[in-house]
């Protein structure tokens, strides 16, 4: 979702553009949907790291992606986000003196319990370019010692994507349809949940209580739950039986989503990109964590983090079905033109270092159930 319309730009710019795929997430039906559904052509490079520890899959990603630096020779390397694929292509080039542009830089949670926080801030020091998708992560930067110069507000590529495919959007009826489940009753509301960080799905205990109390939520309002490989593969472990307000789903592809989150009124979640999925569509958001790296979701957004405690989410959620939720506005530069900015900048900073000639794309599926 982030990459695509980034490749577009460049390409359509002149720029010569390869595509490496890690494999970080690999799963095949959720993998080759996104490729096609977003028009991204097929990589150059196939890593097929697939899944692993945190040290072994960044030890693997780095052993891997360094010969292709040297079969490309690139001026740059463009990483995106925040997950283990970043941070070792980020250290590798870094490690051979290739300049590392860094879209989505900036974003803080302020919690180095997360392996993501770490990830964010290790690639953001060793970025020349640095791309951000809201104004406070400028400050963050700086913060951390990183020179102005080298910071960019360009807005958000998520909502370039969002918006791109918004009208392709598969309506929930026909997803579920397909999915062989029982579609929901024409003109009746209903929600959407995602789980799939280890701090929800990994402790057995955890995962217990959250999933009790989805189906007390799902009492008030049935919920669809598109349940990542990683969470099923926990509650089968849990012999989780499930009633019929809480569907659950195989993975579903990116307009899938897309339409199930258009529709739904009110959006459980762990990620961080549905957080600013349902504040450009205007959708409320409950995100089941302690904290967020992306608060402009709820200081502009439709978003309230709730953490796991289960009284607080099943307050919120009947606070959301009572009053409708936070409205919320789209922020700044969220206008799916962020692409065209990096376009302007990234080539602007190729012609003056006199190396537009060849970048390389480091990209990893999203966790997305």
């Amino acid at each position: 979702m982030k990459i695509a319309p980034v490749m577009d730009r460049l390409r359509a710019a002149g720029v010569s553009v390869s595509l490496v795929h890690t494999g970080q997430h690999y799963d095949e039906s959720m993998s080759d949907s996104f490729f096609r559904q977003l028009g991204i052509p097929e990589p150059d490079v196939d890593l097929e790291v697939g899944s692993a520890t945190h040290a072994v899959q960044t030890a693997e990603i780095m052993i891997r992606f360094e010969p292709v630096l040297e079969r490309f020779a690139p001026s740059a390397v463009v990483v995106v986000g925040d997950v283990n694929s970043t941070i070792a292509c980020a250290l590798v080039a870094a490690k051979r003196e290739i300049p590392v542009v860094h879209i989505e830089a900036g974003l803080r949670s302020f919690d180095r319990t997360m392996p993501e926080e770490i990830n964010r801030v290790l690639t953001d020091q060793l970025s020349e370019v640095l791309f951000t998708t809201e104004r406070g992560a400028r400050e963050n930067l700086r913060r951390e010692g990183v020179r102005d110069e080298r910071i960019h507000f360009v807005g958000n590529v998520m909502i370039d994507s969002l918006l791109g495919h918004l009208d392709r959007a598969v309506p929930p009826r026909k997803t579920l349809e397909a999915l062989g489940r029982e579609p929901i009753p024409e003109g009746t509301h209903y929600g959407v949940v995602t789980l799939h960080r280890p701090s929800n799905v990994d402790e057995p205990g955890q995962l217990k209580t959250l999933m009790a109390t989805l189906v007390r939520v799902s009492e008030r309002l049935p919920l669809v739950f598109p349940v990542h490989p990683r969470t099923a593969s926990r509650l089968e472990s849990l012999g989780f039986d499930c009633p019929r307000s809480l569907l659950l789903t195989p993975p579903v592809g990116y307009l899938e989503m897309l339409g199930l989150m258009k529709d739904a009124k009110l959006v459980l979640t762990d990620s961080g990109g549905m957080q600013e999925e349902t504040t450009a569509l205007g959708v409320p958001c409950l995100t089941l964590r302690d904290n967020t790296e992306r608060p402009i979701t709820v200081s502009e957004g439709t978003n309230t983090v709730v953490g796991r405690d289960p009284a607080r989410i099943e307050s919120e959620a009947d606070a959301i079905l009572t009053t409708g939720g936070k409205s919320g506005r789209r922020p700044e530069l969220w206008d799916g033109k962020a692409s065209a900015r990096i376009r302007d900048v990234f080539v602007s900073w190729l012609e003056q270092k006199g190396k537009l000639d060849a970048v390389i794309l480091s990209r990893e599926d999203g966790n997305r159930g």
